[in-house]
């Protein structure tokens, strides 16, 4: 294990045991501390992000102009939401997390790069406690699950879904097939890899499938839960809802690369073993659901 990934081990470790609204505290404060990515990286990636969003949505004929989009999952700052406004022009963009980490600060050096790098004006309400533009509406500490979604026309997340527990997506579909009006789409951009990889290049992306469920558990805190949901358990989730699967595509990689020989030398436990290497190895999932 990496020195990086063992600092972080033992960091997660840590505030595990601290009370959860001290441990939250600790956690936002070092996230911002250490981020290395500055904000023009973070523009540029949510632009690539929203790329692709353009280029699924516009195979199936979904256009977000004038309509409401609910995102899920917030983050750090309002990337897709001002680009869903701005370059989709959707009518409104509603986007929930259940932590709060938006800071007015931040966005304020966000509306200052985003309207000088795309030539738009962003006009920020004069009440707002964060510099949003009255388009734009945030809801820090809230579970999409206790909201209403009656005037939604479409739903994103963009690597959120790997972080939920399987029986939180199940409720989660559940209350879209309830409540999203007919024709309504889901957008999920998921990342199933195990992230441990992205700070220890030596492991590979499927690392964590030769743990049991247990011993996974015990390597993970309530800050970087990961379900290891595999392709095929996703696809379950959504067609035993009776959600239409309007578009989907993932990434393998080829069998001669570095990649293929990582995923080759691990010993799989036996929850994966009946799954084929494709299956185990889909990543960068892009799927539109439609209701």
């Amino acid at each position: 294990m990496s020195l990086k990934l063992t600092f972080k081990s033992f960091f997660f470790r840590f505030l595990e045991i601290l009370p959860n609204k001290q441990g939250e505290q600790v956690y936002h404060k070092v996230q911002e501390l250490f981020s290395k990515e500055n904000l023009d990286f973070k523009i540029r990636s949510s632009h690539n992000t929203f790329r692709t969003f353009q280029d699924i949505t516009r195979e199936q004929g979904i256009e977000i102009k004038d309509r409401v989009v609910i995102e899920i999952g917030s983050g750090w700052l309002p990337l897709m939401p001002y680009f869903f406004r701005y370059m989709g022009k959707a009518e409104k963009v509603e986007t929930f997390d259940l932590n709060r980490h938006y800071q007015r600060e931040n966005i304020e050096k966000l509306n200052e790069a985003f309207s000088g790098e795309y030539e738009v004006e962003i006009n920020k309400v004069k009440e707002s406690a964060y510099s949003l533009p009255e388009a734009i509406k945030y809801y820090p500490n809230s579970n999409i699950l206790d909201q209403k979604l009656t005037n939604c026309d479409l739903v994103f997340s963009r690597f959120v879904l790997e972080h939920l527990r399987p029986e939180t997506i199940k409720s989660m579909h559940l209350k879209f097939k309830k409540e999203l009006k007919p024709g309504a789409h889901i957008v999920h951009l998921i990342s199933p890899g195990d992230h441990r990889a992205y700070l220890d290049k030596e492991l590979s992306l499927q690392d964590f499938l030769k743990y049991s469920r247990r011993e996974w558990q015990k390597k993970q805190t309530r800050f970087d839960y990961h379900n290891r949901l595999r392709l095929p358990e996703y696809l379950e989730i959504f067609n035993n809802l009776d959600l239409k699967i309007v578009h989907l595509t993932y990434e393998v990689p080829d069998r001669n690369s570095e990649y293929y020989r990582k995923f080759e030398a691990l010993n799989l436990h036996p929850d994966f073993t009946d799954f084929t290497d494709e299956e185990l190895m889909a990543g960068a999932i892009n799927i539109i659901l439609k209701v």
